[in-house]
């Protein structure tokens, strides 16, 4: 047996009566990484780039990067640059990105044309704490549909002025500005309030 050197690493060599046999047990099995190509690095730089225009990386974190990639000695270390970077939307998420702006648009056209053609209902502005309404004769607003309790909310004022909404417990639900009410709420003139299928739009002054 002998020793022989390759690249730096010794080499023990067997010799057998059929062959030569090398102990590779002192050989190095990692090769240094590739270097970078000029391509490589462009495209590197232009990520950083396109997300620095998009406003996803700063201007400082666009900079700082931009001289790592010119200096970085490998494809790895040009990836690492940019393997937090925020992906850009598929073209799945923008087309239900535009669906979903489109259907807000036409959400608050709807709202918009509807607004002013809901009948109003005006704050009372006299001494009555309690304004009732529902289906039933004895209500203060005596609603005739069917989707209205016989005694289905009321308009309660506070001791600060202020108005409460109260529903009492009705089948169909009482809604302030498109939500349900799970307990009373303070409503102001503006505010859209529905008893069932009624709507109505708050204003100040003696009740229609």
């Amino acid at each position: 047996m002998h020793t022989e050197y390759a690249s730096g690493n010794p080499i023990r060599v067997f010799w057998t009566r059929n062959a030569v046999q090398a102990d590779t047990r002192y050989m190095s099995s990692t090769h240094p990484p590739f270097r970078a190509s000029d391509g490589e690095r462009d495209r590197a730089i232009d990520e950083l780039r396109d997300r620095a225009v998009e406003g996803r990386i700063s201007h400082d974190t666009f900079v700082g990067r931009v001289d790592q990639a010119l200096r970085a000695r490998n494809q790895q270390e040009l990836d690492e640059l940019v393997a937090d970077l925020p992906r850009r939307p598929t073209f799945r998420q923008r087309l239900t990105d535009a669906v979903a702006s489109v259907s807000e648009f036409t959400t608050k056209v709807q709202a918009a044309w509807r607004r002013p053609r809901l009948p109003r209902l005006a704050l009372p502005d006299d001494d009555r704490l309690r304004y009732v309404v529902g289906r039933g004769s004895a209500c203060d607003l005596v609603l005739s549909d069917l989707t209205v309790s016989r005694v289905h909310a009321e308009l309660r004022r506070e001791g600060d002025g202020h108005w409460m909404l109260i529903d009492l417990g009705s089948l169909n639900g009482t809604r302030l500005n498109g939500w349900r009410l799970v307990g009373p709420a303070r409503v102001k003139s503006g505010d859209e309030i529905s008893f069932g299928d009624c709507e109505f739009l708050l204003t100040h002054g003696q009740p229609t």
